[in-house]
């Protein structure tokens, strides 16, 4: 019995609350219960224990329309124009791909530009041969993009598109400038503002626009607005007639606008200038022809400029020249035997005067076209950029050099010199040093003048430490490659060592034991690294 009434509680229990959840389900809306797909046959649940409930028909699912399948055949079998086969070829073509620009986004802007073009029904009409590319259109998108939150976020630069017509920069200007109704409040605030407290107006307050002072629908201005207006009508006038103004006038457009439609002509020029002699002038665009001499003219030139060297010995004149013709040589774009014979001369008369700067300017040229194998004399000048390096005490660059020097160029006696004399000073064999200082060939003795000063402390340091109490200053001079004792004795002199030089029967001698480590001191202000140039 006692499970009989279980069951029958259960029962009942059971019933109640699937009355509950009818009265729930059939608030539902009816939508809710449709069948999102067709995959499957639907079957009603069970609500009641007591009574089945016939299943609801299955509604049918929506007719397709018959226009959709049409569609797709149609879509399959479309015959796409020529051009716009073409089209596509050239988007995806390597040699039009842009490295910034991936593969998928110019597969995306090329569906959206064929799609749009076949929902306007322009397909077959447009011009496709001309249409910029996908990739060109995203790049452009980018740029504008960039543009845009440049100005945007430069406080200073004024936000004014500039191809408004007059009138419609007056109609921007006014309403950019057209204030709110002010807040009384905020009047208040403005007139009771510490900076107008006085009488008199500070720096600070005439930079200052108010609300109050601007007129309003063409009513007159109040007292004091004078320059305000005035600033208004300056800014105006600033935007008118802008094509005409001059190009420090204009207003800044970006870079990446062309604003004309011819370009800069591209390649080298022909010059058609017949003057011998020319000017030198730091170009600040295109080269005129008519300003630039032809090759002809400059071997002309050169012979020229040779003679005048041996005559007048006049250096800022010659180099002004030679650089003038290495410009027209630049601008030409002439790469021969010639420009070696050009760059080698200005570089021999530059480092017999002692001029660095453009001896290390010709230096760099005569390294690339010596690299085209053009001619001239490249161990020669590679011993001299050994030299430099010496001079500048450039270990790097040294190192380099020495890692991809060749055979031949060792065997060469130019170079063969230069490198003893890198090896004695990496050693401080000071005595093998002057004696290949002595002995240098060619214009290689310019260079180690540069550094032979240094090299002649760095010995004396060495005697003073090494011989007591004192030496002769002949075997100074012997030693340090002096032509003469009293260039020797003025050596010592002018590094203030003249208070170690004693006079004896004998002749002079250098007191080493008290000069010691004396010519440390301007031996360390000699070895200061050196700039590149």
């Amino acid at each position: 019995m006692a499970g009989v009434c279980l069951d029958r509680l259960d029962i009942a229990y059971m019933t109640a609350m699937t009355t509950k959840l009818d009265a729930k389900i059939t608030s539902f809306p009816s939508h809710f219960f449709l069948e999102a797909s067709n995959a499957f046959t639907a079957v009603n649940a069970r609500r009641t224990f007591i009574r089945s409930v016939a299943p609801e028909p299955i509604p049918a699912p929506p007719a397709v329309p018959a226009h959709t399948t049409t569609n797709n055949t149609d879509r399959g079998k479309r015959e796409w124009p020529p051009s716009v086969r073409s089209y596509v070829q050239r988007s995806f073509a390597e040699e039009n791909t842009l490295p910034n620009i991936s593969r998928l986004e110019m597969e995306t802007k090329l569906k959206l530009i064929i799609s749009q073009s076949v929902e306007a029904g322009t397909l077959g009409h447009m011009d496709w041969d001309q249409l910029p590319l996908p990739q060109v259109m995203i790049q452009n998108e980018k740029k504008q993009t960039e543009y845009t939150t440049q100005i945007s976020s430069s406080p200073s630069r004024p936000k004014v598109i500039h191809t408004l017509t007059h009138q419609g920069t007056n109609e921007a200007l006014s309403k950019k400038r057209k204030p709110s109704d002010p807040d009384p409040a905020t009047d208040a605030a403005i007139h009771n503002s510490p900076w107008r407290s006085t009488d008199s107006r500070s720096l600070f307050e005439s930079r200052i626009s108010y609300p109050d002072k601007r007129p309003r629908n063409g009513a007159a201005p109040e007292h004091g607005s004078s320059k305000s207006s005035q600033v208004l009508d300056g800014r105006k006038k600033r935007f008118e007639n802008t094509n005409t103004a001059p190009i420090s006038m204009r207003p800044w457009r970006p870079s990446f606008i062309n604003e004309s439609p011819s370009e800069e002509p591209k390649g080298p020029i022909v010059g058609r200038c017949q003057d011998l002699e020319k000017k030198f002038f730091r170009l600040n665009g295109v080269p005129n022809p008519d300003n630039v001499r032809p090759v002809a003219v400059l071997e002309k030139t050169l012979e020229h400029l040779k003679s005048k060297w041996k005559q007048e010995r006049n250096y800022s004149y010659i180099c002004d020249q030679f650089k003038s013709l290495r410009q027209d040589l630049t601008v030409q774009h002439i790469k021969n035997g010639f420009s070696v014979t050009a760059y080698e001369i200005h570089a021999r008369i530059a480092l017999e005067q002692g001029d660095l700067s453009e001896y290390n300017q010709c230096q760099t040229q005569l390294r690339a076209l010596y690299a085209q194998i053009l001619g001239g004399h490249p161990t020669e000048f590679l011993a001299y950029r050994i030299l430099y390096f010496l001079h500048t005490s450039n270990r790097t660059d040294m190192n380099d050099l020495l890692a991809n020097l060749t055979r031949t160029e060792k065997d060469d006696p130019v170079v063969r010199h230069a490198l003893d004399t890198r090896s004695a000073l990496a050693l401080g064999n000071y005595h093998r040093f002057f004696q290949l200082y002595l002995d240098t060939p060619k214009m290689g003795a310019y260079l180690m003048d540069m550094f032979v000063g240094r090299e002649r402390l760095s010995a004396l340091s060495v005697i003073c430490r090494s011989y007591k109490p004192d030496v002769k200053l002949r075997f100074v001079t012997e030693e340090l490659g002096f032509e003469s004792d009293d260039e020797s004795a003025r050596f010592v002199c002018d590094h203030g060592g003249q208070h170690y030089l004693e006079e004896r029967d004998d002749g002079v001698r250098l007191s080493t034991s008290k000069a010691l480590n004396f010519f440390e001191t301007p031996l360390k202000a000699a070895s200061a690294p050196k700039p590149v140039i």
